[in-house]
């Protein structure tokens, strides 16, 4: 909860960006003259002549688009020194990771990821990672069993020294750097917790190369006899903060959903669907960070940087969700296959910042829970205790009588707090939640959570965010906020680049498309 009468915690300033815009509309007269010739010269049509007007009218009406949607390109600048001085208690957030494939992903580069974000700058009782395994992969929950055992020694280590980049195989790359700088103490710890680093990468490396990797045993049981696309729910509370300290360790959570052949499992959607309820049962935070397991923390301050714009008391209710831009590490040089996607991020997606805020771009973004929940800005607030009102929410939500408590908790915007229980004693409420049939007829995928219908979820979700009148912001702090891993190839760049058009191209015909919802009111 926050003091009354205190400065804004974040600006928006807009860009005057005037040689700019002359050229766009440089572009665009030459676009409309060359469309003018071609319709003067109708009576001399053949058919590559129609098929080249079909072209050029498509890429001038998308300019035009273009044009419009970075205008009014603008920034925002957040100020944490008044959120930590006005806020009397920060609100805990939902840590969210998605990985599908052992093989594709490998389980260490999940385990960077998680290990950032066990350490970012944030009290750590307010903290909780959940990682969706969507492989249902014995080696994954291994390598995060591993990881947390490294975590003890990792996340102390970094605060102590104030480390930048928080994510061990980033950290460590910079071998000469690390050993010139510093005290001797210093130095020794960074060879301590290196050596330590290294056998984690050893001992899952190990792993991963034997044709049996370990004995299903255990806690590993549960493995045993089931297929990757044929299993039930499986949950595992890996960390835990039963004493609720700020300096511990935040909570890690396994979770693997129920996948049968007779029901639809719906992409990585439904595994953020289900990433949503389980968190909202065992941690309940209000808000909501979804990251994918190659996009690691570059910035140990970016939860306090978001909460800024969040928890602003002029414009923070409005704003759903808080997108940072993606970064990555390991870009070809000159970048020929444009995976840094800097026009994008520089023009399109900053122009959109300064009208209703940009779209959400499926990874690296904050959510406020209710927003995902499918609730509008303005809507008036169900009444949590009576019987027509437990109805409603059952319909909506789910059977699950825990998980419609949980949202109803949500619900009450007066208090940050959670559900004050450990993690662990919701494991069973969380297997049925996280089961495939749970979600039979109730809205989830269709008017709540991450909306189903096109593999880019992203695109759906946030048109479906906007629609209800909510905004967001774009959120680029010095350093930047997360950094990642792009296709190394032009056959891998290619095969992206088509999933996502086509999923945009069913966005685009879809009911969720602006164009068809304002032909046909859908």
């Amino acid at each position: 909860m926050a003091n009354k009468g205190y400065l804004p915690l974040y600006e928006k300033i807009w860009l005057k960006r005037t040689f700019q815009r002359v050229m766009d509309i440089f572009v665009l007269l030459l676009l409309l003259m060359l469309v003018s010739v071609r319709v003067l010269s109708i009576n001399t049509f053949t058919l590559p002549l129609f098929l080249a007007f079909l072209c050029e009218s498509w890429f001038t009406i998308a300019w035009i688009v273009i044009l419009n949607t970075k205008w009014s390109p603008a920034i925002t600048i957040t100020h944490i020194d008044r959120l930590m001085q006005q806020v009397l208690e920060l609100p805990p957030v939902d840590m969210l990771v998605t990985t599908a494939d052992p093989i594709l992903e490998p389980p260490i580069i999940t385990v960077n990821t998680v290990l950032s974000l066990l350490a970012l700058d944030y009290p750590t009782n307010k903290l909780a990672c959940y990682v969706s395994d969507d492989g249902c992969s014995p080696l994954t929950l291994y390598a995060l069993v591993e990881a947390s055992k490294f975590a003890k020694f990792w996340v102390p280590f970094c605060k102590k020294y104030n480390v930048q980049v928080r994510a061990p195989f980033r950290y460590f790359s910079d071998v000469a750097t690390a050993k010139n700088e510093g005290s001797p103490q210093f130095k020794q710890e960074w060879l301590r917790i290196k050596d330590m680093y290294d056998n984690l990468c050893q001992k899952i490396e190990d792993m991963t190369r034997k044709p049996i990797p370990f004995k299903l045993d255990g806690e590993f049981v549960v493995f045993s006899n089931i297929e990757q696309r044929n299993h039930p729910s499986i949950i595992k509370v890996i960390l835990e903060n039963k004493e609720d300290i700020s300096n511990g360790l935040p909570n890690l959570v396994y979770i693997s959903r129920e996948k049968r052949p007779l029901y639809p499992h719906n992409y990585k959607a439904g595994a953020m669907n289900v990433l949503t309820r389980v968190s909202g049962l065992m941690t309940n935070a209000p808000f909501m960070l979804n990251v994918d397991c190659d996009m690691f923390v570059n910035n140990p301050k970016i939860v306090l940087h978001a909460m800024c714009i969040f928890m602003d008391s002029k414009s923070g209710n409005e704003v759903a969700f808080v997108q940072c831009f993606q970064q990555f590490y390991d870009g070809i040089k000159e970048d020929p296959f444009g995976n840094q996607w800097v026009a994008a991020f520089e023009y399109i997606i900053r122009g959109m910042a300064g009208l209703q805020g940009p779209y959400y771009i499926g990874t690296s973004t904050f959510h406020k829970r209710n927003a995902i929940y499918g609730f509008y800005p303005d809507e008036i607030e169900i009444g949590r205790k009576g019987k027509v009102a437990d109805e409603i929410l059952t319909q909506q939500f789910g059977s699950s009588k825990t998980f419609v408590k949980s949202v109803a908790h949500a619900l009450d915007r007066s208090s940050y707090s959670p559900n004050n229980i450990s993690p662990s004693n919701f494991v069973e409420a969380a297997i049925e939640v996280a089961d495939c049939g749970y979600e039979y007829e109730t809205s989830w995928g269709k008017h709540m959570g991450w909306l189903y219908g096109s593999i880019t979820e992203d695109a759906l979700t946030g048109l479906s965010i906007h629609r209800k009148g909510w905004r967001s912001e774009c959120c680029t702090p010095d350093p930047f906020a997360f950094s990642g891993c792009t296709p190394k190839s032009l056959l891998s760049t290619m095969i992206q680049q088509k999933r996502w058009a086509s999923g945009l191209t069913v966005v685009f015909f879809g009911k969720h498309s602006p164009i068809i919802g304002t032909l046909f009111g859908t």
